[in-house]
């Protein structure tokens, strides 16, 4: 079985701060850093590190061989990463003394997604396959119709969180939603997480609900069982990948063949690792990693 992830890649401007900029206000930044980021490219990065075969389809501009040569470093294979014309996707990232962030996130190639091309990388699926995306591309709604013609399972990962999505995607075809609270309570109207879960798998029965609770822990919910993982004790430094580190450790754990439960500590730990750390795909730890130091929480 391999994960095919219609991802984003993304340059990361991470601004350190001492608190995050308010409205008309003027602050000062006491570190600048550049780093390999889009939520996509992280998950991909995090599949990789926790074992999965993964393939990355997406689009780089101009100054985006960094993003491709550090997919390929890491053991994603990146035949369906193709340049275009136009600027890079990229982030400015606010990260402030307590190590909480906020992110604005310019689009570039990511958004130049082309039907022909989803077309292409969808040929390469199997029965069974899982085909992995965000909400920081273009044609979502394309991806999952071809990937689910094709008998692959799809997994949705609705951040950003907006109207279009919401209005437009086939959540039906959905098989795993991951998503954390932000996001569950736009999709149901709900802001209490059983009740976000409840709804989400009444109106969609057939699929897995792994919804993130921050410092809370997650919840696991399908028709046959409730999973409830506490979070694992952390020196937050930087949350940046942290969501996107645990859905690529969950669905990797599933893809072979463990238990939700397993799944779900396995991604809980290998995100408590990645907030210890600055930057995105650089805070990503790998699993023999992880597995060493999820005995010890």
């Amino acid at each position: 079985m391999k994960i095919l992830n219609f991802g984003s890649l993304n340059l990361d401007y991470v601004y350190s701060v001492d608190h995050f900029a308010a409205p008309g206000e003027t602050i000062k930044c006491a570190d600048l850093k550049t780093f390999c980021g889009g939520k996509g490219l992280n998950q991909s990065i995090a599949l990789a590190r926790a074992g999965a075969a993964v393939f990355h389809a997406g689009f780089i501009g101009a100054n985006g061989a960094v993003l491709k040569n550090t997919l390929t470093a890491d053991g994603v294979d990146t035949s369906l990463v193709r340049d275009t014309d136009g600027p890079d996707g990229h982030a400015i990232i606010q990260v402030n003394s307590a190590g909480e962030n906020n992110i604005i996130v310019y689009g570039g190639a990511n958004r130049a997604l082309t039907p022909e091309f989803i077309n292409e990388a969808a040929d390469a699926l199997c029965e069974g396959d899982i085909v992995l995306m965000q909400n920081e591309t273009n044609l979502t709604d394309e991806i999952a119709r071809r990937g689910a013609e094709r008998g692959a399972k799809i997994a949705l990962n609705p951040s950003p969180i907006d109207s279009w999505l919401m209005e437009n995607f086939p959540f039906h075809l959905v098989s795993y939603f991951i998503l954390n609270e932000i996001e569950g309570a736009a999709l149901t109207k709900e802001t209490e997480p059983d009740r976000i879960t409840s709804r989400l798998l009444s109106r969609f029965p057939n699929a897995a609900i792994i919804l993130t609770l921050g410092e809370r822990g997650a919840i696991y919910r399908d028709k046959a069982q409730r999973v409830y993982q506490p979070a694992y004790p952390a020196r937050v430094v930087d949350t940046t990948a942290a969501g996107d580190t645990f859905a690529g450790f969950f669905l990797a754990c599933v893809s072979n063949g463990q238990t939700a439960a397993v799944s779900l500590s396995l991604a809980a730990a290998a995100a408590a690792m990645a907030v210890a750390l600055k930057g995105a795909a650089d805070s990503i730890p790998n699993i023999r990693a992880v597995l060493d130091e999820h005995w010890k929480l």
